[in-house]
Formats: C-alpha cells, structure tokens, sequence
C-alpha cells in the first residue's frame, strides 16, 4: 500500500522507469558513487546550492542600525575533537557535498572559515547551538 501511495505522489515518465526501477535496487553507497560518477562526467555538482538570507534594502526602515543588528555571519573558530560530526552540520547547514564540507572543515582547522552570511540571528543562533554539540567552536559577527 505505502508503494502505490510513492507512485502516486510520484509520477515516473515511462521514458525513465526503468532508470529508476535500476537506481531504487542500489545501495545508497553504490547511489554516492553514482551521484560522482555523474558529477564528474557532466561537469554539475548534485549539491543544492547554499541560499543566502535576502539583504534587507534601506529606505522605510524605522532603524536601520537596528536591522542590521538582527543578520550575522557565522564563522568557525575551531572543530574540537568530533570532526566527522562537524563535518555533518556543515552539510545540514550550507546543503553542500561531503567533500566540499570536508575541505570547508580542514581550513577551519588552519584559520576561522565563513560558514553563512547575513542569516537571521535567530538562525545564527541555532547554527551556532548544533555546532557547540558537534564540539566546535563558532562565532556570530
């Protein structure tokens, strides 16, 4: 039952059913490889690319310094011990790759790395609170 409830919310043009028929038979080792294999082949990256909050544009704002102070950027000031669960929420955080989080993370171990930038202080807020779990440390600016 949950199988025709997938293909109805799913609609699978007949074109590439048998793709897909082959890529749900795989192992979700076989389907990162895969995932690489593309990657590589056709010059695109799987990643979702990292959204930006919006800048605030001046002009009717009632304070403007007080805007200002609601976005921050957040930078990681060291990774700790636990570098694979950093590694993690670098890729929750900013929907990049494995390896592109990997690289991200190795050059905080050398200097402080722009993680986001102008997101909400609340969001920061968060980011910095599952970063602070992982055992790293984390700046608002």
């Amino acid at each position: 039952m949950t199988e025709e409830k997938k293909e109805e919310q799913v609609k699978v043009p007949e074109k590439f059913k048998k793709i897909v028929e082959e890529i749900e038979k795989m192992s979700v080792l076989d389907l990162s490889e895969l995932v690489k294999v593309l990657e590589d082949k056709f010059g695109v990256s799987a990643s979702a690319p990292m959204m930006a909050a919006p800048a605030v544009a001046g002009g009717g704002d009632d304070s403007p310094a007080a805007e200002e102070k609601s976005v921050v950027n957040v930078e990681l000031k060291s990774i700790g011990d636990k570098k694979i669960e950093v590694i993690k929420v670098v890729r929750d955080i900013t929907q990049k790759g494995l390896k592109e989080a990997k690289e991200l993370v190795d050059s905080a171990e050398a200097s402080p790395q722009m993680i986001a930038e102008e997101v909400k202080k609340e969001d920061a807020e968060e980011m910095k609170k599952k970063f602070e779990a992982a055992g790293a440390q984390v700046e608002l600016k």
